[in-house]
């Protein structure tokens, strides 16, 4: 019960719209507690990069350098509902609605997380702290690509097709996949559920392929990549995290 109190009062209110004023003005900002993806990506949104970082007696303690300027949103957002940046048809920009699964500025930690623990078997970070335990829940039933649909109904993404992909992951991807990417809208069911790769290089070929019979025959590659992907989702249990 302690727990449970101290929790809502420490990590809830402090992200409350209503309640934030009167908790900063009570506690003047002691003792608040913050996740450690939330801290470091505080940190790295501030201008710096991160050294090192080392948990000692239940405390975490981070060395980190200044090395540009500071690019954190001021108007963050902690509530259910959220907006990712991606990559979207012709290199556009596009905001890709979701259901928050992760603690709050984990977007900034996403090329140090991934530099630090790089990818799992289904092309996600490994052991992705970031990821909330409420999260992981959505996320194993797709409950967090929901929101996905009003892009889809704004005509910026398609039932089927490539993932939305951030600034950061697409730069990893080779100049000639870029350029197809960019040659058609992303989509809801990308062709990793279809072919189950393991690495990025083998989901890149992945695509790669799917591109390839979608620009000879969009229809027909959409319907036989979208059967296929249910059919590994149901009876395979294929999953994106």
């Amino acid at each position: 019960m302690y727990y449970s109190v101290d929790f809502f009062i420490k990590r809830v209110l402090p992200k409350i719209p209503v309640a934030k004023k009167l908790y900063f003005f009570l506690t003047r900002g002691l003792n608040r507690v913050i996740s450690r993806g939330e801290m470091l990506g505080r940190v790295i949104s501030c201008g710096f990069t991160i050294l090192e970082e080392e948990k000692i007696n239940g405390l975490l303690f981070v060395v980190a350098q200044k090395t540009g300027t500071p690019a954190y949103n001021e108007h963050a957002s902690y509530g259910p509902l959220i907006y990712l940046n991606r990559i979207g048809k012709h290199g556009k920009h596009i905001k890709v609605y979701k259901f928050r699964t992760m603690h709050p500025y984990s977007e900034y930690l996403q090329e140090y997380i991934f530099n630090n623990n790089n990818l799992n078997s289904n092309g996600k970070i490994k052991d992705d702290y970031r990821i909330t335990r409420i999260g992981r829940l959505a996320r194993r039933f797709w409950i967090d690509e929901l929101p996905m649909f009003i892009n889809v109904f704004r005509g910026e993404l398609k039932l089927v097709g490539v993932r939305p992909l951030s600034q950061h992951y697409f730069n990893l991807y080779s100049p000639e996949l870029q350029e197809m990417r960019i040659r058609t809208r992303p989509g809801l069911i990308p062709p990793f559920y279809a072919d189950m790769p393991k690495t990025l290089e083998e989901i890149q070929d992945s695509e790669r392929r799917y591109l390839e019979a979608y620009f000879k025959s969009p229809l027909f590659t959409d319907v036989k990549y979208f059967f296929k992907a249910t059919y590994n989702i149901i009876f395979r249990k294929a999953r994106s995290s």
